[in-house]
């Protein structure tokens, strides 16, 4: 059959829609904040005020506010009183449900960018999963999605030998993962035969240090982050070598199941000295710390009442059902050790970020009571109160996250050419870590969404 001699009416509908597209994009005019104090995170200062001008998706100027050159089309937002920060960062989240085979939580994306998150950490993909990262990234570069970008997604790995784990590793890296995440139960031969698979295939490994592998063994290794302080507390106690002996030989799923049946001897072995001992040979490595201190935080605190919570209608109905079981299943002797593990968390973070250790932010989110967005600023000030200030805390957010994912010359700071993934406060961060949650408004790839628009946003949950 021959083609048509002239376009079909859906086609030239198409062609209109596309033209129009084309010129709106065209038009669409600069973004520039007038008058506003932009942080430096690299600095921990502050200077202004700074007139910035954001064309596209980047930063196109930052300039004394008397100068008059102004794009022909521009966007005006008045800094006036307002700080300027990057946009920040949760590097442990979880956006699919591996084990009940839920839909992702791409419900979570709102209550992120209400809270300024504009990047995430993706901690559990698998090879399947990641065609639907990649959509999510297209469709957020695109303008189509209101998300934060997917910085990074690790694919578990784990097996019964050598010879599969390393196979799964180069599947993995092959698929495009950006890393490739352990666990507990990984058995220390496999783990291993992961890292120096990894290294073979120029991926990193990051996640849990396995239970039956020595912290430091892990650092020297290349892990690149330790998370949860697993394997950090037997190291910061007397009890370490007594804990290791204990689990050597055994597989890594026993390994693990002892470790958690060990974890109040552990717990109550702690030893400042031995801690301070371990903290300087980790900082001598370049194994970053990503505690998720609010996960002891909400376990500690007990059975309460979730659904008085006024940001229980944000989660998804299947959701709901998840934190109900969990938090129902809580007994006294789960709080109990949930508060000798928020305090001797904090004491290792703190002798951690002594010794030069890099101490990152990450929730674990969506974990039950870590309401995603609104967790990171819980961890953050948290952070601050085992010893960081508001100036580390906020860069660990920002360009320590950037840095850690190796993207750090695009984004992470408030520069020229940097990304315009930006927050804007009505308060100083640098003066107080809790004026991190006083959003006027965020930038998303350049696309401003005013305390109205983010509002409306949520208002839509789930």
């Amino acid at each position: 059959m021959s083609a048509p001699s002239q376009a079909s009416p859906l086609r030239a509908v198409l062609m209109a829609w596309a033209l129009l597209a084309s010129a709106s994009a065209c038009a669409t005019p600069a973004l520039v904040i007038d008058n506003v104090t932009v942080v430096d995170v690299r600095a921990g200062k502050l200077s202004g005020p700074r007139q910035v001008v954001v064309e596209g998706a980047a930063i196109a100027a930052i300039r004394n506010p008397t100068n008059r050159r102004m794009p022909v089309a521009a966007l005006h937002v008045d800094g006036h009183g307002a700080f300027l920060i990057p946009g920040l960062v949760d590097l442990h989240v979880h956006l699919f449900n591996n084990a009940s085979h839920r839909p992702p939580n791409d419900w979570m994306f709102a209550l992120f960018v209400v809270n300024g998150v504009t990047g995430v950490r993706e901690m559990m993909t698998t090879v399947d999963e990641l065609p639907q990262v990649s959509r999510w990234r297209h469709a957020v570069e695109a303008g189509n999605l209101v998300a934060p970008r997917v910085l990074a997604a690790g694919v578990a790995v784990n097996g019964s030998d050598a010879n599969e784990v390393r196979e799964r590793v180069r599947e993995a890296a092959h698929a495009g993962a950006d890393f490739i995440k352990v666990f507990s139960d990984v058995g220390a031969p496999q783990w291993r035969a992961i890292i120096d698979e990894a290294r073979r295939q120029h991926i990193r490994v990051s996640g849990h240090v396995p239970a039956g592998v020595p912290l430091l063994e892990a650092a020297r290794a290349g892990q690149v982050t330790a998370e949860h302080l697993l394997q950090v507390y037997e190291a910061c106690s007397s009890f370490e070598t007594t804990a290791l002996d204990a689990r050597r030989g055994l597989d890594g799923a026993a390994a693990a199941a002892l470790s958690e049946r060990q974890e109040r001897a552990v717990l109550d072995a702690f030893d400042p000295a031995a801690c301070k001992s371990a903290a300087q040979a980790l900082a001598a490595t370049r194994l970053a710390q990503v505690p998720t201190l609010v996960l002891n935080h909400n376990e500690a605190a007990g059975r309460v009442d979730t659904v008085a919570d006024p940001r229980w209608r944000y989660l998804r109905n299947d959701e709901q059902a998840r934190w109900r079981r969990v938090l129902d299943a809580v007994t006294p002797a789960d709080t109990t050790l949930g508060k000798l593990r928020e305090d001797i968390s904090c004491r290792v973070v703190r002798t951690l970020h002594a010794a030069g250790v890099t101490v990152l932010a990450g929730t674990d989110s969506p974990m039950p009571r870590g309401y995603p967005g609104y967790a990171l600023h819980d961890e953050l000030e948290l952070l601050a109160g085992c010893g960081l200030s508001s100036a580390q805390v906020l860069r660990a957010a920002t360009l320590g996250a950037t840095e850690l994912l190796g993207i750090e010359a695009s984004s992470g700071t408030v520069e020229v050419g940097k990304r315009a993934d930006l927050v804007l406060l009505d308060a100083n961060p640098l003066a107080d870590v809790r004026n991190l949650r006083r959003i006027r408004a965020v930038v998303l790839g350049g696309r401003l969404l005013t305390g109205s628009d983010l509002a409306r946003l949520i208002d839509k949950q789930p």
